[in-house]
């Protein structure tokens, strides 16, 4: 801190009564790649159980986009 005449100048951390430890950058980053991880685990594992057809035999396009 600094006195000019009547003036006071304060440091960042001085005016904000603290530091930044930056742990909101971490945060977010974690939690983006952890959304991801999940929806990719969604998918691929729906992707995967709906690869074969529930009685074992061929679906046509057709039956296929009619929920067949």
């Amino acid at each position: 801190m600094q006195r000019v005449g009547d003036e006071v100048h304060l440091d960042e951390d001085e005016a904000r009564s603290g530091s930044t430890p930056h742990i909101v950058r971490y945060v977010l980053i974690a939690s983006l790649i952890l959304a991801i991880l999940a929806m990719s685990a969604i998918w691929i594992s729906r992707a995967w159980w709906e690869q074969s057809p529930p009685q074992g035999h061929p679906v046509t396009a057709e039956e296929h986009a009619l929920g067949g």
